[in-house]
């Protein structure tokens, strides 16, 4: 008796798990439908906005960097939040390399290792002027980031001018550099 028993708990549990899921799923649709879900919605930062509140440890050789003094700029500065295992990032570290004569690039390794992120910088160039980490992430939440690569355009006094949600092209490079001008 008790190993019918137990078999019908058994065979229950994945029943109980598709009901719960069901649920979830019928209130996601009931919230899309009321128009109190948007499943697309990411905090992105708003253009012509100030940028979020953040401290950064350094990546060595690098010192970190701060919302004060990225505020405190007196040119633009674009920053790049990357990771050492991230495929698009080493496909944008070329484009990177160029964009680095015509403006300053600060980098925030996004949950990454110092080690990992100092043996990608030895092999394929270090564009950035400075190096900030962000181990566990919670400065790229800040941001908004929906992924990495992606790229911010700040003004002097801490202001996001652009943002390019995806690997740096010579194309979207052309846009960023007649921001500049």
């Amino acid at each position: 008796m008790q190993d019918i028993t137990r078999r019908r708990l058994l065979w229950s549990i994945p029943f109980a798990t598709a009901a719960v899921a069901g649920g979830g799923f019928l209130a996601m649709l009931s919230g899309l439908r009321k128009g109190n879900f948007d499943p697309r919605e990411i905090n992105i930062p708003v253009i012509n906005k100030p940028i979020p509140s953040f401290s950064l440890i350094g990546q060595p050789p690098s010192a970190g960097f701060n919302q004060q003094e990225l505020q405190q700029q007196t040119k633009p500065i674009l920053i790049n939040f990357f990771a050492s295992w991230c495929i698009p990032c080493l496909t944008e570290m070329g484009v990177l390399q160029q964009l680095s004569s015509h403006i300053d690039i600060w980098g925030i390794a996004y949950k990454d290792k110092p080690e990992a992120v100092s043996g990608f910088l030895e092999r394929n160039g270090n564009p950035y002027q400075k190096v900030g980490q962000d181990p566990e992430g919670n400065i790229g939440i800040e941001w908004g980031l929906s992924g990495i690569p992606e790229s911010f355009l700040i003004m002097p006094g801490g202001i996001i001018k652009w943002h390019y949600p995806k690997p740096l092209t010579v194309a979207s490079t052309q846009t960023l550099l007649s921001l500049l001008q």
